[in-house]
């Protein structure tokens, strides 16, 4: 059969990237503490396409995702991304993979356990015969507790839940647990979804006793990932959609170290 998407182009344009978006797919995330996890991601795949080329062969993506099939990770998208290139007969590829990622935690007083989630989004881009510039992007809910509130205020202070947004570039192998511990360091309290009376207790005040702008929290963790050497770059965003107020708060910050 004729491979139309081979046939020259004369408008002499390449094409930044071309192939396909949000498809839904399995695959396994490794825990810290050597377990697996099973969930579904949301994959987007692409290839730079050259300028004499009509187009590019969108079902060998998934031919690619099938090869792969049980061992599609965020631990060996350097070789799934260089497979693409092979595949697609092209310099460059790109993944972006984004997926829930589910943790136990225990209460802080009671001890009883429950999962957790975060929102992982992963974006890895290969050029032949370089090295895949991978970023890890993390985004996690937590409490934070007003300052202000708390030193103008009689009693009690307000607080509310935040959303802390990070991505990094990393030199070696930092675990999602490190980065979601960096984060609820940063704030006035983490969110648990299993709480006891004791444990409700316990939360509340500490975060009466740990409160934060979210200047104080994107700060906190600026201090974190600064003195982590694995760590090459960072981007991260607090917003805080404020309980007493009809608008949020945020803070932002990136850095190359």
């Amino acid at each position: 059969m004729k491979d139309v998407q081979k046939e020259y182009d004369s408008r002499n344009i390449s094409i930044d990237r071309v192939g396909v978006r949000n498809v839904n797919y399995p695959i396994i995330t490794l825990y810290h503490d050597g377990g697996t996890q099973s969930t579904i991601a949301r994959i987007s795949m692409s290839v730079m396409l050259p300028r004499e080329y009509r187009g590019t062969h969108m079902s060998r993506f998934i031919e690619t995702l099938e090869e792969y099939r049980g061992r599609v990770s965020p631990h060996n998208l350097e070789g799934f991304t260089r497979r693409l290139c092979e595949k697609l007969n092209a310099s460059e590829s790109s993944v972006r993979f984004r997926f829930p990622y589910y943790f136990r935690k225990k209460a802080p007083v009671s001890g009883i356990e429950s999962y957790s989630k975060c929102d992982i989004d992963l974006q890895a881009n290969y050029i032949m015969g370089q090295h895949l510039d991978m970023v890890t992007g993390l985004s996690l809910s937590v409490q934070t507790l007003c300052p202000c509130s708390k030193e103008i205020s009689q009693y009690g202070a307000h607080n509310q839940r935040a959303v802390v947004s990070l991505k990094v570039r990393c030199k070696g192998l930092v675990w999602f647990e490190e980065l979601i511990a960096m984060i609820e360091e940063s704030a006035s309290s983490p969110l648990y979804t299993l709480l006891k009376r004791e444990d409700e207790k316990f939360i509340t005040e500490h975060a009466y006793e740990n409160p934060r702008f979210v200047e104080d929290v994107i700060r906190e963790l600026a201090v974190r990932l600064d003195s982590d050497e694995r760590i090459t770059w960072y981007s991260a965003s607090v917003e805080s959609e404020e309980s007493i107020h009809d608008h949020s708060a945020f803070a932002e910050i990136e850095r190359t170290k």
